[in-house]
């Protein structure tokens, strides 16, 4: 019994290793919640999933397979040539046959090593692909989300899914899931040429086997877990970061520096201690796996050793200094697959964490979509009318209750009211921006969900209060990518908004940069440039949201002349708090609460008295004051 207590010790380490992970499995199986994250997605529904953006390159990964065979023929053979070797080393043996397994062992080393770096470079190829094929999904997929799904999603977090999550999922196709196949055949490999070489020194191998899956498999649930956990915090750094660098300037104007920072770093100290748990996780897998190959290695030398010294056999097979050595190297290709399995296990983990959070997004079903039989409109008149339309953002709290109302083409019409009075609503359901939730909005007598999407925006342009303009010059943002359209007709569209008066003074002109947001522009010529936007667009429904405050009086009678050539193209629809722009309105439709109290022409309504006649006198004699 005594001569086996090396073999009984290593035996009660490796038990009390297993109870212990058991244990701490179950721990967090009790603490565990499905709130803690998201959603939890089956690792066969990512995969197949994520296979779907593989398949179009099936061609190159059946190539890669193929290389990959190859360069296994190292594996295999390598460890039989070195036992070759040492059997020939302990007789006598001529030189030329000892050069020509050195040179065989050469020769296959050689190959692997290009079949290696063949692999690498296909695969990176296509994994590349892969990784522009998914954002450009993902990034598509978020543009067809309606306005009120995007206002509930922080930009941050859709940040994150495009960016750093793809470039996560990008290793799996690049590295880890064809060297993973890789392992799996490897280890099968050199299990069946070990049988084939010694059966008796193979099952020692062996016993070790149920322990390797057991921790591989509690390694992936802890290292799942750590990886949601670290994805979950990068998002809220991210959202944080994204939200407060925008507003930064209002940080700055309260002195909440201090205040901003510690916030920062509470979140900075998430992050790491998700970070410190993930690398703990792994730091645990892999010398433990070392633990088990050492074991087994011992176990070879102590079983094998014996039977060679006392030239007896081991379990009916005679064991020779040759045996011992292939195992020995044949050990080192079993395991070594298997730890490499935990660094793939990580990358693995959390490539399937940020597959889970983009799937997730993917999976959000746009909520205002064409209908079946919806139509293309190659031209708008400009009718519109509202039939006894209710609209919530929130259930049972209506922000417009009965709405009727008809717009003849060509007609100017402006409405205004308090603020929350439904007035921005009306010109953002117009769009179908969102869904009603009882009656009916008709462009040129077709209800709007009978229309495309695409087809009903197209002719419509809107100008709003806060001008976005994006990262670039001025001709890129006037034209936002259309095509077909020269410099002269974007001066041309510039000219007419009184855009170009601006312009021309700029050292580059139409090539002048433009810096994130358009901040190296004021506001009335952000707005000017929203303008002539509009125009080189040809829309044959122009919307202004308060177009026309916060600009300086100089600008505003630029934008007022604008206003009056820009109504001879076609509708025009004005939400203004300045009565003073929209005087000259065919109709004026007067909100309250969600409810239309009054409407008419300017003089109409001052005739009337009633809640427009307080409202512009209260203007008209606050102008006054301001002017004395």
């Amino acid at each position: 019994m005594g001569e086996y207590l090396p073999v009984l010790i290593l035996g009660a380490i490796i038990g009390m290793l297993t109870l212990a992970f058991g244990f701490a499995y179950l721990m967090m199986k009790y603490k565990s919640g499905k709130k803690e994250f998201e959603r939890n997605m089956a690792d066969g529904i990512i995969v197949r999933r994520l296979l779907d953006y593989a398949k179009p390159y099936a061609g190159k990964f059946v190539l890669v397979l193929v290389i990959m065979l190859i360069s296994i023929a190292y594996d295999l053979l390598s460890p039989v040539l070195v036992g070759q070797i040492e059997e020939l080393v302990k007789t006598k043996f001529e030189l030329p046959e000892l050069f020509y397994r050195v040179a065989l062992y050469a020769g296959i080393l050689v190959v692997s090593l290009v079949s290696t770096y063949l692999q690498t470079v296909i695969l990176q190829k296509v994994g590349q692909k892969i990784l522009s094929d998914l954002r450009e999904d993902v990034f598509t997929h978020i543009e067809s989300l309606s306005h009120e799904q995007l206002n509930n999603i922080p930009v941050g977090k859709l940040v994150t899914r495009v960016t750093n999550d793809t470039n996560g999922i990008c290793m799996l196709f690049t590295n880890v899931l064809v060297t993973m196949v890789k392992n799996c055949m490897v280890i099968i490999g050199v299990f069946a040429a070990m049988l084939t070489v010694n059966f008796a020194m193979t099952l020692v191998v062996a016993c070790f086997i149920p322990f390797v899956v057991l921790f591989t498999v509690l390694f992936q649930k802890f290292s799942r877990r750590a990886h949601r956990a670290v994805t979950d915090s990068r998002t809220e750094l991210n959202t944080f970061l994204s939200e407060n660098l925008s507003g930064i300037k209002i940080t700055q104007i309260f002195n909440r520096e201090r205040e901003k920072m510690q916030d920062f770093l509470d979140r900075s100290t998430h992050l790491r201690k998700a970070k410190s748990q993930r690398m703990l996780v792994y730091g645990f897998f892999r010398p433990i796996v070392y633990l088990l190959h050492i074991g087994c290695v011992m176990c070879l030398f102590y079983f094998g050793s014996r039977g060679y010294l006392a030239e007896t056999e081991f379990l009916g097979q005679t064991i020779s200094s040759g045996t011992i050595v292939t195992f020995y190297l044949f050990s080192s290709k079993f395991f070594d697959p298997i730890q490499t399995l935990s660094e793939h296990f990580d990358v693995l983990q959390s490539a399937f964490a940020s597959a889970e959070k983009i799937f997730t997004v993917m999976d959000m079903v746009p909520e205002v979509v064409d209908e079946p039989d919806a139509v293309e409109m190659d031209e708008i008149r400009g009718e519109i009318e509202f039939k006894d339309v209710w609209f919530s953002y929130v259930p049972d709290e209506w922000v417009l209750q009965g709405v009727s109302f008809h717009i003849m083409p060509k007609q100017t019409v402006a409405f205004v009211g308090s603020t929350g009075s439904g007035k921005t609503t009306i010109l953002s359901l117009i769009c179908r921006n969102y869904d009603i939730q009882k009656g009916q909005i008709l462009i040129d007598g077709i209800d709007i969900k009978k229309i495309k999407i695409s087809s009903l925006r197209h002719h419509f342009g809107q100008m709003l209060q806060d001008v976005f303009l994006f990262s670039g010059d001025i001709r890129g943002n006037i034209l936002l990518r259309k095509e077909g359209v020269s410099d002269e007709e974007v001066m041309e569209a510039c000219r007419y908004v009184n855009a170009d008066s601006f312009i021309n003074r700029l050292e580059k002109g139409l090539d002048e940069p433009v810096r994130e947001r358009g901040n190296n522009f004021s506001a009335g010529q952000r707005q000017l440039l929203s303008f002539a936007r509009t125009i080189v667009h040809k829309p044959s429904v122009m919307i202004l949201d308060e177009a026309t405050a916060n600009i300086d009086t100089e600008t505003e009678l630029l934008i007022q002349d604008s206003l009056e050539k820009m109504k001879n193209i076609g509708t025009m629809l004005i939400v203004a708090h300045r009565l003073s722009t929209i005087q000259h309105a065919d109709n004026i439709i007067l909100l309250s609460k969600g409810k239309i109290v009054e409407q008419g022409n300017h003089q109409e309504l001052l005739r009337l008295k009633g809640k427009y006649y307080n409202l512009y006198t209260l203007q008209y004699h606050k102008q006054q004051l301001q002017n004395s």
